[in-house]
């Protein structure tokens, strides 16, 4: 059945827009597993513009709810993760100068060095996972230096999406569409577990949930300001159906 992990940063980002001590992202990823999901996603930037290694390592000892840290390939990064122990650990690129995660790890451009630093993670007993564009070289790659996880990025999805009026049928969104799925179906040929996220949201997350074989949707920014309104409980509660209702159908 498929899984809804939540990302939390904006929860940090809030909370770092006055350099205080609230809202706390733990009390966050309790609210969210109160309210359906399965897991929650964090990234420990280099810059720690959000979350900072105090709530990572708060998040590990306070919670009860599967622990997703995102992370760009560094020594640095890879030590913490190693001491942590998250359940998964997804390797993504990172920009200081991005607002967010713009693209998909260039895994083909570093095979060797990126299949060490897999080899250190799985070691330690951390699921792989790595965040790629729906590409076959970067999926084949992935195979190749040990991932067990391919997230595959729907943000060109979602903006098409959202260009296209949020028209489900428009020959531009069935386009991305097509993309995501023909991804999964490779990460699965090659043995490993397809997940998918980037922009989702209330409105587009339908035909991804409904993609034949997809295992866990990553959203965060759109549960978070849902939750502004509505509290952070029930915009989990209201991914959850969404997704589950689209996979049945699917």
């Amino acid at each position: 059945m498929i899984e809804l992990g939540v990302n939390i940063d904006h929860v940090a980002t809030l909370r770092q827009a006055r350099r205080t001590w609230e809202p706390d992202p733990v009390w966050a990823a309790v609210e969210a597993h109160l309210g359906g999901a399965d897991g929650i996603t964090v990234h420990l930037r280099e810059d720690r513009r959000h979350i900072n290694d105090e709530d990572v390592r708060r998040l590990r000892e306070l919670t009860q709810v599967k622990l997703n840290l995102e992370m760009a390939a560094t020594d640095e990064m890879v030590g913490i993760a190693c001491g942590l122990k998250p359940e998964m650990a997804m390797l993504v690129p990172e920009g200081r100068h991005e607002v967010t995660t713009e693209g998909g790890l260039d895994i083909v451009a570093q095979e060797l060095r990126l299949k060490s630093v897999i080899a250190r993670l799985a070691y330690a007993g951390i699921v792989t996972s790595v965040f790629i564009d729906a590409e076959i070289e970067q999926i084949e790659a992935a195979a190749r230096i040990g991932a067990r996880v391919c997230e595959i990025h729907t943000g060109p999805y979602a903006h098409a999406f959202h260009g296209a009026g949020r028209d489900s049928e428009a020959a531009s969104v069935l386009v991305e569409l097509d993309k995501v799925r023909s991804a999964g179906e490779a990460v699965r040929h090659l043995g490993m577990r397809f997940n998918a996220g980037h922009a989702l949201n209330y409105y587009n997350v339908g035909p991804i949930a409904r993609l034949h074989g997809v295992r866990e949707l990553h959203i965060g920014h759109a549960i978070i300001s849902r939750s502004v309104f509505v509290g952070l409980r029930q915009a989990v509660a209201e991914m959850k159906r969404l997704m589950r209702e689209a996979a049945q159908v699917g």
